[in-house]
């Protein structure tokens, strides 16, 4: 914009000078005059338009004048600024950062973790962390805080907690420790992202078994209690057919059998398929009934 600047006040210098030539030499050419009054009106609108900047959405700008930061950071749209200043432009929407970076565990062991965190710049806090560290921040203030944090937060876990429900406790942890460190800095962490771990062949092998193990051993206690319950049922049915039982024996007289069998005997006896031949009342007194198909 300098340049511009710079530009248009040449031309509008030129243009005069065509114009107060004409003058002094009483010069009624047409040609001179359009030639000047050209240049001095490209000359106003180079001036005008070096004094325009336009800051792009999600972003903000940061006024900078001869080493001076302005507090007052500039939103997105149209801004006028002195031609001779700088407008730094930072991104204001969110970000990602990603990180291979080998941590150690509880036990000692160094495992491979692929970690992200997305975070972004709290518009307000541009024109303070560009005087204080600069566009650069990324580099110096997030990424070693964030290596640094990561290391420290896998140290009082076991290997097999990346597998099970510490890994997500881990970036919790993470979250919170790195929320800590960078809110004074008027920078956003958002989420925390535990992407992928590799561990040494021989360790993740012995985690695999010992959680194999474990799942089959739940297994088995699943299996015993369901059995248990089975039995449980059983025990309870058979209470019920004994008492059942014991109350219908109870009940029973010579009259309600003989009832029961005649009834039972008739509808075989109404069967068309049978042939039924009677036989006297039995030693019972309960009449016999034999069919024959």
């Amino acid at each position: 914009m300098q340049f511009m600047f710079i530009v248009g006040l040449i031309l509008m210098v030129v243009g005069l000078s065509f114009l107060l030539s004409r003058f002094e030499k009483r010069d009624r050419n047409n040609v001179t005059n359009i030639v000047g009054i050209a240049l001095m009106s490209l000359a106003g609108v180079l001036i005008i338009l070096s004094f325009v900047r336009v800051v792009p959405a999600g972003t903000v700008g940061v006024y900078d004048l001869f080493g001076r930061v302005h507090d007052k950071e500039r939103m997105p749209g149209l801004n006028f600024v002195n031609p001779f200043a700088k407008l730094i432009v930072m991104n204001t929407k969110t970000e990602e950062i990603k990180e291979v970076m080998i941590v150690p565990s509880k036990e000692g062991l160094s495992i491979q973790v692929d970690v992200s965190i997305l975070y972004r710049l709290q518009p307000e806090y541009a024109s303070d962390i560009y005087s204080k560290v600069g566009e650069r921040f990324r580099n110096i203030v997030i990424v070693p805080q964030f290596r640094s944090v990561a290391r420290g937060a896998t140290v009082d876990y076991e290997a097999k907690a990346l597998y099970t429900s510490g890994r997500e406790e881990i970036a919790n942890r993470i979250l919170t420790d790195l929320k800590g460190l960078m809110s004074d800095r008027g920078i956003m962490l958002e989420t925390v992202l535990l992407r992928a771990i590799q561990l040494p062949p021989t360790v993740g092998g012995a985690i695999e078994q010992k959680l194999k193990s474990e799942q089959e051993a739940e297994q088995m206690k699943f299996i015993l209690e369901k059995e248990k319950k089975e039995a449980e049922r059983r025990i309870i049915e058979a209470e019920g057919i004994a008492k059942s039982q014991e109350i219908i024996n109870k009940t029973l007289t010579k009259e309600y059998l003989q009832h029961e069998a005649i009834q039972s005997q008739m509808q075989m006896a109404n069967s068309p398929n049978n042939t039924v031949i009677y036989i006297p009342v039995g030693t019972n007194g309960i009449p016999l009934v034999r069919t024959v198909e």
